[in-house]
């Protein structure tokens, strides 16, 4: 049978999208699955081109990634039953698997509530075949009452599988990182098992190893410029070690490697943070600090402190790795959260820095305790720079403190910074005009009316009262 597999198109107004492009490694990943049992199967990244092709598939997957993707998700399933009815269509990914109610529609025969791998494929072989799909778990199929969980092999990754890159070939060179094109993304596990009460990835059980040897075969396979997705990076620790000395054994050295990681896996894990320096010219990491103080990374389960914050950006410092953090501004700030934050900015002295409003995401336990103070689930607004209530200190107030935050970061065009000057003349003349770009594209972000004309008239629940 022939699959289609969609990435939708990105309709966000604020936030990460000049930054970041990423191949989408999920669907590569689903593709090869498909193709080791004999299906075929073609990717769209409608980021790049609004095609869905001529040739009617057997099934279309979509792939939603965020709960911002959501409303565009919907509408593209209704596009695809609109050109083909009859074709069977589902939904998969982070955000699909977190709110399967949010996909209840006519328009999506089928929600993935697994990995995929191994799941889909099973899937896509009981349709080729004209069976019934009663008996597969992992989905939640239209019309019936019965959702089947994943089994732990349906939600398991398949630890040997390389992605179907070739598919998305063409595109390659549309795939960025703020300056840097073309850029590679890759994975060497999937999960966390930490439950920050804000993230709907982790779980006490979720973390999946991807095999060593498949692993550097991919790391020596893709270009010079890598961004490895992994929710949680250099965990677990040994493994971690043995993957870095097992890359190195085999030559293996980039230009640029970017990571996702915790403070205090990386406060702990000296020997292990050695280990990985010499694969790359430069070697970035990004952490989600989230919080300023002790109390407001407690109030997040965060399961770690202001102290590994410190320590892991003093370990990065030594060892010369480039540091970006990112932190949630919560809509129930009052004016001292600010200061606590700038403060430790100053502190920290970071190369780059975010700020995101703390935002319900379906499938996390903030939503639980927060759902019903949501004006609406009107999830193009879900992208963690609108507020979903009237802030404490009011909207007005709160965006300025917001803008305030911005304006002290090395994202600013008006930064002057010795750290600034140093990152500019790293690049060259191609990677600075698009760069100067993007930083055009992002005084949005320093601008409290363009969050105020974008956010509002929405009527928004009043600030809870003690």
């Amino acid at each position: 049978m022939r699959a289609l597999l969609l990435r939708p198109a990105a309709r966000e107004r604020f936030g990460l999208g000049p930054f970041f492009r990423v191949e989408p490694l999920g669907l590569e990943y689903l593709a090869a699955a498909l193709h080791r049992v004999g299906h075929s199967a073609e990717i769209r990244d409608l980021r790049l081109g609004s095609g869905l092709g001529r040739q009617r598939p057997g099934l279309v997957g979509i792939s939603c990634i965020h709960t911002l993707d959501v409303p565009e998700t919907r509408a593209l399933a209704r596009r695809v039953k609109a050109r083909w009815p009859g074709t069977f269509v589902m939904v998969g990914g982070h955000a699909a698997a977190a709110d399967p109610e949010a996909f209840s529609g006519p328009e999506v025969d089928a929600v993935g509530l697994g990995a995929g791998e191994r799941s889909v494929p099973r899937l896509v072989s009981a349709l080729a075949r004209g069976e019934s799909l009663s008996g597969l778990s992992g989905f939640r199929l239209r019309g019936r009452d019965l959702v089947r969980a994943p089994t732990a092999d349906d939600d398991g990754l398949d630890p040997s599988l390389l992605p179907a890159r070739e598919l998305v070939a063409g595109h390659r060179k549309h795939y960025r990182c703020v300056h840097r094109s073309p850029i590679w993304a890759l994975e060497t596990g999937r999960g966390c098992p930490f439950r920050c009460s804000f993230c709907a990835v982790g779980r006490a059980d979720s973390y999946r190893p991807r095999d060593i040897d498949a692993v550097c075969r991919d790391f020596a396979q893709v270009g010079a410029d890598v961004f490895v997705i992994d929710d949680l990076f250099f965990y677990p620790r040994d493994r971690s070690r043995e993957l870095a000395l097992e890359l190195r054994k085999r030559g293996v050295k980039k230009r640029w490697i970017l990571v996702q990681t915790r403070a205090d896996t990386v406060a702990r894990s000296a020997d292990v943070l050695e280990a990985w320096r010499p694969l790359a010219e430069r070697f970035d990491l990004f952490f989600g600090f989230e919080a300023a103080t002790d109390r407001a990374l407690s109030a997040l389960q965060k399961d770690a402190t202001i102290a590994d914050s410190e320590e892991a950006v003093r370990l990065c410092r030594s060892l010369e790795f480039g540091v970006t953090g990112n932190f949630v501004v919560d809509p129930d700030w009052g004016e001292s959260d600010f200061e606590d934050l700038w403060a430790l900015l100053d502190r920290l002295r970071l190369d780059r820095v975010g700020f995101t409003v703390l935002t319900p995401l379906p499938g996390t336990e903030y939503y639980a305790q927060q759902r019903a103070r949501l004006a609406e689930r009107d999830f193009s607004r879900f992208d963690m720079h609108h507020v979903l209530w009237e802030p404490r200190l009011g909207r007005r107030r709160f965006y300025e403190l917001m803008v305030s935050s911005w304006k002290k970061n090395v994202l600013s065009s008006g930064n002057a910074s010795r750290r600034w000057l140093k990152w500019f003349r790293g690049i060259g003349v191609r990677e600075a005009l698009a760069l100067a770009g993007v930083l055009y594209r992002t005084q949005r972000l320093m601008d409290v009316d363009a969050y105020l004309d974008d956010t509002f008239p929405l009527e928004l629940p009043a600030v809870l009262t003690e």
